[in-house]
């Protein structure tokens, strides 16, 4: 395939032929793809929002409803693939995607269910130590989290949130105002907690250097992967952070509201005297049913679980799960660049000055979302996208989200959305 920019051409026939030359494009016949009334395939373009169902998600899920229905309670031992022993099924290839260890990562609750156990965990403020801070356009469910732990700790959100903003008439953060930030308030802060990539902009923060930078001045460094897992290279346990977040219901294609995942770094994976929230899950298996006796946590991260897991919920995610290790994440990442390269080749091809790209050029700045600012535009040119079977999604005040995804997107795809684009735009 050709790789280099300079190599794309603007033609249905180059994105033709850069599928057919495309290794993971026959994966795309393994997802279910949203279909118009007529039974035309739609565009789908929102991965970043809600992944597509792979087709094999029905089958596992019908699996244990069938266990339910005939076996019963039997089913946590007896089944297939026993329930007690589900989210272990998990671990390895959700670890291989966010670059750690099986024992630092566990599948387990929801996103911001995750991020307040963490929070309890690693938020741990002192009278001179108690400054959270974040990016200043956070998911708002981020904002959330960490305003409603300062006040839990009892502390004003007004002196002890601390917000890395992008400079005034710029979309993106830069590194060295972070830098200029902990220097200054480094000994102040207990938890640097960034969302990475960043919803709104798609950009990707640099794990490692965030997390060093934090560390050399006492802080506690956690991020927040719902946009990145299955979407950046984040290599968490070489970067090392001391926790990471993340839903799988985007880029890992588990539906809606599915189930999040954990992160904790090896380091404190035996660490008895860090504060949790404990639940029964997180007890060691040799004696969890023995009920009477004091809490035993797992080693790493499974022994920051709750309740046992729900296992409807975690059918589809494994397979998900084994469309990703089949086509294997280094891949993965090696199509996304190419294929979100040619996204942005053909929005520049445009030549139209009301068009803006906020992401970063630097593919290794960014995941396939690209956040695509239109001057003067209202909701409506959202509106025509899906009209022209395109569906991506619109984020105030004006700028349309694209994210194509890897295993089920298509360089054809691409090239038609450009194409109503075109068309929308000379409408205006």
């Amino acid at each position: 395939m050709l790789e280099e920019k300079s190599t794309y051409q603007n033609s249905l026939a180059y994105a033709k032929q850069a599928d057919a030359e495309d290794p993971l494009a026959h994966f795309r016949e393994r997802f279910n793809l949203p279909k118009d009334e007529n039974g035309k395939n739609l565009i789908y373009l929102c991965g970043n929002s809600l992944g597509l169902q792979p087709k094999k998600a029905r089958d596992y899920v019908e699996e244990e409803l069938n266990n339910w229905a005939e076996i019963a309670v039997e089913g946590h031992f007896k089944a297939k693939v026993p329930w007690t022993e589900y989210h272990e099924l998990l671990t390895k290839p959700m670890a291989d995607i966010v670059g750690a260890k099986p024992s630092e990562v566990v599948i387990m609750n929801t996103l911001s269910t995750n991020l307040h156990l963490m929070m309890i965990s690693f938020y741990r403020p002192t009278s001179k130590r108690y400054k959270i801070l974040i990016e200043s356009d956070a998911f708002p469910s981020d904002s959330y989290a960490v305003i409603s732990q300062i006040k839990e700790k009892g502390y004003d959100p007004d002196e002890a949130l601390i917000l890395w903003k992008p400079r005034t008439e710029e979309h993106l953060c830069r590194f060295e105002d972070l830098e200029a930030i902990i220097e200054e308030h480094g000994n102040e802060i207990a938890l640097v907690m960034i969302g990475n990539s960043n919803y709104y902009t798609g950009q990707k923060y640099p794990i490692k250097a965030i997390t060093e930078l934090g560390h050399k001045y006492g802080c506690k460094v956690g991020f927040d992967l719902a946009h990145g897992v299955g979407n950046i290279d984040a290599d968490l346990h070489e970067n090392g952070p001391d926790f990471a977040v993340w839903c799988t219901y985007k880029y890992l294609n588990s539906g809606p509201g599915a189930i999040g995942g954990c992160f904790v770094h090896e380091r404190h994976a035996n660490d008895r005297d860090i504060p949790r929230l404990t639940g029964w899950w997180g007890h060691k298996m040799d004696s969890r049913f023995n009920m009477r006796v004091d809490f035993d946590p797992i080693e790493g991260a499974e022994g920051w679980q709750l309740s046992n897991p729900p296992i409807l919920s975690m059918a589809p995610i494994r397979a998900s799960l084994e469309l990703f290790a089949e086509a294997g994440f280094k891949n993965i990442r090696a199509k996304s660049k190419k294929i979100t390269g040619y996204l942005e080749f053909l929005i520049k091809d445009l030549k139209d000055d009301r068009i803006a790209i906020l992401t970063p050029e630097n593919p290794e700045e960014r995941g396939c979302q690209l956040s695509i600012q239109v001057k003067n535009a209202d909701r409506s040119l959202h509106d025509g996208f899906m009209q022209a079977g395109i569906i991506c999604d619109w984020r105030e005040p004006d700028v349309i989200r694209v994210a194509p995804a890897p295993l089920y997107n298509s360089f054809e795809d691409v090239y038609e959305m450009t194409q109503r684009l075109k068309e929308l735009l000379a409408k205006k």
